[in-house]
């Protein structure tokens, strides 16, 4: 089947999140009020400063928190606050469980789903093979590096063959060497599944080599300032970080970035740093 790349997969519209007031405290408005549609088969991603509600946008967008006004939409239908088939989560923190083996973590979530178990030794072995992991599938989390546990929960995704990957900074906590592979190995699981992806993160360079189009945040409450269109051949991967062009789009996502930067640390923007720039259109 063709996928029309042109196409809404997902959306959020009008939405905005606060988070209710605690004793003692204001309510948070966390988000919004914003609009965005993901292209079906694209790869998105999201920067904003620390703060700014970037997680809030992926709860809200997985379906994991309602909006507190708005609507978010997955594939034509009102997402509510639970996550749907089709839809997969991958977060910063290492949710592997500890005392499962990688091949029973990976197949945890068909076991709760009552998939036939064939089809899970099927899936499993074709997710552990594909993420490198097939050698390692009786060892247990703990034997593993920080990048082969990430690895194991992206597998672990990976086996519910869902439409729409949401990953949460999954390489937060890896040094910059190994993000970069990782992120090679995120683009060939893009391209072979065919899934929409939206990837939060705070690193530009990363989200300048994987993305289709990158949104940028503004400080809370977090909205969209700008979009970018990278332009980049769907068959790239670390490489393309040795192109000249590929620091200038990273400089530009920066002056988007740094008067917001500054304004979620209270400090005052330059009028320098509130300038046009025109790789950028303006988000809706």
């Amino acid at each position: 089947m063709t996928i029309d790349r042109t196409s809404v997969h997902a959306a959020l519209a009008g939405v905005t999140r606060v988070y209710p007031a605690r004793a003692g405290q204001q309510p948070v408005h966390a988000l919004g009020p914003l609009d965005l549609e993901l292209r079906h088969g694209e790869f998105f991603s999201v920067v904003g400063p620390s703060g700014c509600g970037k997680s809030t946008l992926l709860d809200v967008l997985s379906g994991l928190a309602p909006p507190s006004d708005g609507q978010a939409s997955f594939e034509g239908k009102a997402l509510g606050d639970n996550v749907p088939d089709g839809i997969g989560v991958v977060f910063q923190e290492d949710a592997s469980f500890p005392w499962l083996t990688v091949g029973d973590n990976v197949a945890f979530g068909l076991r709760r789903r009552g998939t036939d178990p064939a089809e899970i030794r099927r899936r499993v072995d074709y997710a552990l093979g594909f993420m490198g992991l097939l050698a390692f599938a009786q060892a247990y989390p703990a034997q593993l590096s920080g990048g082969m546990r990430q690895r194991v929960c992206i597998a672990r995704t990976l086996v519910m063959q869902p439409r729409l990957i949401l990953l949460d900074e999954p390489f937060g906590a890896l040094d910059q060497q190994t993000r970069l592979l990782m992120g090679d190995e995120l683009l060939r699981l893009w391209r072979e599944t065919g899934a929409t992806v939206m990837l939060i993160t705070h690193a530009l360079d990363e989200a300048n080599l994987l993305s289709d189009r990158i949104g940028v945040m503004s400080a809370r409450p977090g909205r969209f300032i700008a979009i970018v269109e990278t332009g980049w051949s769907r068959d790239r991967d670390s490489t393309l970080a040795e192109d000249p062009r590929f620091g200038a789009v990273s400089s530009r996502l920066w002056s988007y970035l740094r008067p917001e930067s500054l304004r979620a640390l209270g400090q005052q923007v330059p009028a320098a740093a509130q300038s046009a720039d025109p790789l950028m259109s303006a988000a809706q």
